[in-house]
């Protein structure tokens, strides 16, 4: 193989080690601004080649010519002293897979012109173009090497006849007609008869085989130790539509073969990121996955960790006890051990459990969130971590200490000046005790009273972590404090903390962030006079019930959110979880209006609101932000409505992102008027 430095350079690739400037000097910093909000590159998929000699991994970057966000692969090599970036198109790459033999680097990706679908495309290492691989009329949206390099596992999407290409632009669109359950989901749009079905494919002779051509979905599969069978993902009953459970199936790679049925378990095909691919144990007897308990409690269950025989039984859960989510395992080369990621308590973790005594040991602790990883030979692992100061990067772990690959932020964090980020713990009205975060400016003076931001994160279940919060960094250089909590509903404090909200929006919830925002007051770090308050999704929806019940608000920015509970019904993405959770509408009115107290007690908001939603969001869509924003306009209460045109639930455009950070800022700054750092 050329050597890689060489090679980048004959091929015309970016090789590049990012180094800072050494030492900036604290007076040359900085503060943030609105813009610096698509400064930070989003690292991401961080995978060990088989000689675990590179990682290759994904950078995404914001594009402000096109204005859209374009991921590339990059690869580190372990030691550190290389980084190379191996795409280059206008074209985004994600998904980077090794052979087994590392001679190719196989991705996915769209290019081309007239919008193509996902394809696998290759990478040869000893040189020359990626070249495509796989030509279906759908999306890719998965794919693994069998242990041998000789086939991949795929799961391909239908070809969507609405999507109109080419000459069929110009001609006027067919009618969408609806008769599924579950009929609408955010960022695909309105559900019809296409599925994702599992391929095997010759990597040679580029044929692909069918293997599940019903009616279902499949996902995430894995290929057994001796390439003998394919683990799978499939929710099988009657109406899938209906429920969150799925069948652990296996199958032989081959034309006609029939799945065999290992285990059901509740999984989730929703929004959620916790579902985590099957792993096998390395002899091929058993398989570890993440399965949630009872199906009622939907995503505030708790996600355990469960092993099963291969050929089919009854699983056991190996992390119950812990009352904590787990996600992504995997077993280690021995098979005497399983890896994964542990939320705590504001933290995530890798950790490992010894299968024999059930000893869980956390490898990686402290004050940082994990969110992916990859095993590699000689006990090598590549990670993606974050800090309060530092947003992701890939490092290197030898199961002792860490040593950074990636360093495609230095240089911009050697530019700007960032705030104190601080754990903070505090009891509720109840007292109940709540975990969560103060982020002070450069130069805070102790003493000082500063105006205060209550920042509410969305899910409900999910948790502010100590990893890096950019919008926080930018609140704080404008001079802003920002005091942030994990409420009840939150996850990462077990299942009883999760379910205390549960048919009960906005209840405790609210009690616990006003606690956090009682407790800065009492610090005398908040200026009580000078209170903001806001979040995203369910941080909406929360910033909405707040400012109904407190007045003490000044300024209030709510993104994405519903008060209106009955407006949400059938009219949102979430129709499983309105019915297991809050019943039927006809049946438990009661229930629905006790959630819309934001809504049915507008009469009681003083505070000065913003309310932004994407226009195509089909998560929280934007008719519930319209109701908000015409009780206020009705009530005389300043008020404005601010759509992104073409978004959904995450908005994702470079220059909207921009701009909604920017209407943060001149909104709060309006009336707090905060002094600037």
């Amino acid at each position: 193989m050329l050597n890689v430095t060489l090679r980048a350079l004959l091929l015309g690739w970016v090789a590049c080690q990012f180094v800072p400037s050494i030492a900036m000097a604290a007076a040359e910093r900085r503060p943030l601004t609105a813009e610096d909000i698509n400064a930070v590159r989003e690292i991401s998929d961080p995978q060990v080649s088989p000689d675990g000699q590179w990682v290759a991994y994904v950078v995404r970057t914001a594009d402000p010519v096109k204005d859209k966000g374009n991921s590339h692969i990059w690869m580190s090599s372990w030691d550190g002293k290389q980084s190379v970036q191996l795409t280059n198109s206008d074209d985004s790459e994600s998904s980077p897979r090794w052979s087994p033999d590392g001679k190719y680097l196989g991705f996915l990706t769209a290019r081309g012109e007239d919008d193509p679908p996902e394809q696998v495309w290759l990478l040869d290492r000893q040189g020359g173009e990626a070249k495509p691989l796989t030509g279906f009329n759908g999306d890719v949206v998965d794919f693994e090497w069998s242990p041998d390099g000789k086939k991949l596992a795929l799961i391909v999407s239908d070809e969507d006849p609405r999507k109109q290409r080419g000459a069929d632009k110009d001609k006027t669109p067919a009618p969408i007609v609806i008769d599924r359950f579950y009929f609408k989901e955010d960022g695909t749009g309105y559900l019809g008869t296409q599925r994702r079905h599992l391929y095997v494919f010759d990597v040679a002779t580029r044929k692909a085989d069918n293997l599940t051509p019903d009616r279902f979905d499949e996902s995430m599969p894995r290929w057994s130790p001796d390439g003998s069978r394919i683990a799978f993902y499939s929710n099988r009953n009657e109406d899938p539509d209906r429920n969150n459970e799925f069948g652990l199936y296996t199958i032989e790679p081959r034309a006609g073969a029939s799945a065999t049925l290992v285990t059901r378990f509740q999984g989730d095909t929703g929004d959620s990121s916790w579902m985590s691919a099957p792993s096998w144990r390395p002899d091929g007897r058993e398989l570890a996955f993440v399965t949630a308990g009872d199906p009622k409690l939907i995503y505030y269950s708790v996600h355990n960790l469960a092993v099963v025989a291969a050929t089919g039984g009854t699983s056991r859960i190996v992390t119950k006890t812990l009352d904590r989510n787990v996600i992504q395992p995997h077993w280690s080369a021995d098979g005497k051990a399983i890896y994964f990621l542990l939320e705590d308590d504001r933290n995530q973790v890798l950790s490992r459990l010894n299968v024999a005594n059930g000893k869980i040991d956390r490898l990686l602790d402290g004050r940082r969130e994990t969110t992916d990883y990859d095993l590699g030979s000689k006990g090598r692992i590549a990670v993606l971590d974050s800090t309060v100061d530092s947003p992701d990067a890939v490092y290197a772990f030898d199961g002792k200490q860490t040593r950074v690959l990636s360093h495609h932020n230095d240089e911009w964090l050697a530019s700007v000046q960032l705030a104190t980020t601080e754990e903070i713990s505090f009891p509720s009205k109840d007292g109940t005790r709540v975990s969560g975060f103060v982020v002070k400016p450069a130069g805070y003076v102790a003493g000082q009273r500063y105006p205060t931001l209550l920042w509410i994160h969305g899910g409900p279940v999910s948790q502010y972590a100590n990893s890096f919060t950019l919008p926080w960094q930018i609140f704080a250089s404008q001079g802003y404090v920002i005091v942030s909590a994990n409420p009840r509903g939150s996850s990462g404090r077990g299942e009883a903390f999760t379910t205390a909200i549960y048919k009960d929006w906005g209840g405790k919830d609210s009690e616990d962030v006003l606690g956090a925002v009682d407790y800065v007051v009492q610090q005398g770090i908040a200026d009580p006079n000078r209170l903001g308050v806001g979040g995203w999704s369910y941080g909406g929806i929360l910033t909405n019930v707040v400012i109904a019940k407190d007045t003490r608000f000044k300024s209030a920015t709510s993104g994405a959110s519903i008060s209106n509970v009955l407006a949400g019904y059938g009219t949102d993405m979430y129709i499983r979880e309105y019915e297991m959770e809050l019943g039927l509408p006809w049946k438990n009115l009661d229930t629905y209006l006790h959630n819309s107290y934001a809504f049915l007690h507008a009469d009681r908001i003083k505070t000065p609101t913003l309310f932004l939603c994407g226009e195509q969001d089909f998560n929280v869509p934007l008719l519930n932000s319209e109701q908000m924003y015409q009780a206020l306009r009705s009530l005389g209460v300043p008020t404005q409505l601010i759509i992104y045109p073409g978004e959904h639930h995450g908005i994702r455009k470079p220059t909207y992102l921009k701009d909604r950070m920017q209407r943060y800022l001149d909104w709060h700054g309006k009336y707090l008027n905060p002094p600037h750092t």
